[in-house]
């Protein structure tokens, strides 16, 4: 892995932060150089503060080898004061109602990759992938090829005494579940829906009948070019079954994507070259050379010489014969499961659904996808984009009132450092989209600044909504890279506003760590941190941020979120609303000085005030601004607020 050094990281910091320098960001920027370490990694903060961090329990953890794939903490639900945290091998359930002490209410071990969560009510879903995964949740693995003993699908679990989670059914699928999504619909509130998005190759049809390796063509149950929809009876949530199979990437035709960062390239060439020395066997991938696992090799080999009757250890003439034909081989495997005749998509990483705008965006490999989703069961494709810039369309969110969205590029799929000073800003970062007329309107990228090194995977992954009124504000982990809040109202120019990241896990190798997800929920940061367990930060106001603001957005309260499950944000009236907007004319000087003043004043007096007073005072101060948007530079806030004061002035 290429090293860069530290003045080189320093220089591309000061670099990176120019443009927020000015505005008053930390420069140089304290992420760059903090000390690696598991428990004791350094830690660099901007208007965030560290509330707590909760380790993971002993069988969610492997003490003696902390960067183990199988270990790793992975997504989150909420529900009440509960956080529910995927792992590798299961999932947690934390009660944070004390967000300085969180406690933990239940380890359930259940091996599956890579045990996505959602809630719905009293169910919990997770998602399994792993040929390894159980049906009884065993940890001893799956050994044979074929096995009715294997789950790759979703679990669902009866989680109304939520300490003792009830394991009730699961729905198997042809490539399990790497994700999934809740879906709900107002034409049929007597069951919940699930979409499934499944990376495994197809099952054996011995295994889960019905599993079909061939083109839609070919054979029109084929596994492959489609998601499948769940609908789960709420009533009998065992009697849960897949009730469609929609063709959502129907000619999609090869995406547009670049090739790999220049060190990248040379690195692996070093390797390869060293390999080969060796008697190593490498094949190039999307251009670049690769070492063959040594496992693979030795499978092959194995069929070689008995595929000529021989026994023992492979000749001299069995390596050959397999250097030769390796190249094609793998060139077949990566044409997709058409050899050629398909180059688009088949099949999502992930779908965020908001059912009040009826749409849908599809995180789809090689794609962004917009989709009708007002009849649940039917998802339909309105339409999509591709970018050059996009290695990996990871996830997606929607902006509050559904006419903008991001995409996520998980460049390196989540597993190396994407974030050094030499890689472009435009690889592995958001794009962000405008929604117009059903087409997708790109605008521009963003990607947290700080360069990190070439120990730590770093890469746009999974944020949600910041609800602060009037304002487009994201949270979102960027694995190693940390927690990184921007704010996205302009989309050709979206702005970092506050940080928080760690030193890597090790200074000398890549470990796998970082923030998974980050998500806002009830007035704290929740980060599901890959090695460490569970973080919850805290926003501090801010000149980004006013106290105003942050108070607004605590004001809005859900009893469950499933963040890829977007609920439109909904402020209650209040005081701390109104001032909100105040504070964002003050900032975007939408009202002069003076009248800022009046209007602060005047909502100081209708607080003191109570009953008709209280009324009277704000109704009036309504109409007042009522007369100001006609002359304001940022007329629709005005206006805004006074929609705010009108609604104060009516609230019990």
């Amino acid at each position: 892995m290429t090293r860069v050094s530290m003045s080189t990281l320093a220089l591309a910091a000061s670099l990176f932060a120019a443009p927020l320098a000015a505005q008053g960001a930390p420069t140089p920027d304290p992420r760059v150089g903090l000390k690696a370490g598991w428990w004791d990694a350094a830690q660099a903060a901007w208007n965030l503060k560290l509330v707590s961090t909760s380790r993971p329990s002993a069988d969610f953890v492997k003490l003696d080898d902390p960067g183990n794939f199988m270990y790793m903490n992975s997504d989150m639900a909420f529900d009440g004061k509960y956080v529910i945290q995927g792992n590798f091998r299961g999932f947690q359930v934390w009660d944070v109602s004390a967000p300085a002490k969180p406690t933990l209410v239940k380890a359930y071990l259940c091996p599956a990759m890579q045990s996505d969560v959602s809630v719905y009510r009293n169910l919990l879903f997770v998602s399994a992938e792993s040929n390894d995964a159980r049906l009884d949740c065993g940890t001893q693995g799956v050994q044979d090829t074929v096995s009715k003993d294997r789950i790759r699908g979703i679990r669902i679990f009866d989680i109304t005494d939520i300490a003792n989670p009830k394991y009730i059914g699961n729905v198997q699928t042809c490539r399990g579940s790497h994700t999934h999504t809740i879906v709900t619909d107002a034409k049929d509130t007597g069951a919940v829906y699930v979409y499934i998005s499944g990376q495994a190759g197809v099952r054996s049809p011995n295994e889960l009948a019905g599993c079909s390796h061939a083109m839609p063509e070919q054979d029109t149950s084929s596994a492959f070019f489609r998601i499948e929809v769940i609908r789960v009876p709420l009533a009998h949530p065992e009697q849960a079954a897949i009730v469609n199979r929609p063709r959502i990437f129907e000619a999609l035709t090869k995406p547009p994507m670049h090739g790999a960062a220049p060190e990248d390239s040379i690195a692996a060439s070093k390797l390869a070259e060293a390999a080969r020395a060796k008697g190593a066997f490498t094949v190039r991938i999307e251009g670049i050379e690769q070492v063959v696992p040594n496992g693979f090799a030795d499978r092959m080999l194995d069929s070689l010489v008995h595929a000529r009757g021989g026994t023992g250890a492979a000749t001299a003439a069995d390596s050959a014969k397999l250097r030769d034909a390796l190249q094609p081989m793998i060139d077949k495997m990566l044409a997709g499961p058409g050899y050629g005749t398909r180059s688009g998509p088949d099949q999502c990483h992930d779908i965020t659904v908001y059912p009040q705008i009826g749409l849908a965006g599809g995180a789809c490999a090689g794609y962004g996808l917009l989709l009708d989703i007002r009849d649940a069961a039917h998802p339909t494709r309105i339409t999509f984009a591709g970018d050059s810039n996009f290695a990996y369309w990871h996830s997606a969110t929607f902006n509050n009132d559904g006419t903008k969205i991001i995409f996520t590029d998980e460049w390196g799929g989540g597993i190396a450092p994407k974030c050094r000073a030499t890689d472009r800003k435009e690889w592995g970062a958001d794009a962000i989209f405008t929604i117009a007329d059903n087409k997708l309107n790109f605008q521009g990228y963003y990607k947290m600044p700080a360069p990190q090194t070439a120990q730590e995977n770093c890469v746009a992954h999974n944020g949600s909504l910041v609800p602060v009124p009037g304002r487009d504000i994201m949270v979102q982990g960027w694995y190693q890279g940390g927690v990184s809040m921007f704010d996205f109202t302009d989309p050709k120019h979206p702005t970092e506003i506050a940080f928080f990241d760690r030193g890597p896990m090790d200074s000398t190798k890549l470990e796998p760590a970082g923030s998974w997800s980050a998500y806002w929920y009830n007035g704290y940061i929740y980060s599901s941190e890959i090695g460490r367990g569970l973080d919850i930060l805290e926003v501090t106001p801010n000149a980004w941020l006013t106290q105003n603001e942050l108070d607004a957005a605590k004001s809005v309260h859900v009893n469950v979120q499933n963040v890829q499950d977007q609920q439109r944000i909904v402020w209650p009236a209040s005081f701390a609303l109104a001032r909100a907007y105040t504070d964002q004319l003050e900032r975007s000087k939408g009202l002069a000085a003076d009248r800022v003043a009046g209007v602060r004043k005047a909502l100081n007096d209708a607080e003191k005030a109570t009953g008709g007073k209280r009324k009277d005072a704000l109704t009036k101060l309504a109409g007042q601004l009522d007369g100001d948007a006609a002359k304001s530079s940022d007329a629709g806030k005005v206006t805004t607020l006074a929609g705010a004061v009108r609604a104060l002035a009516g609230a019990k």
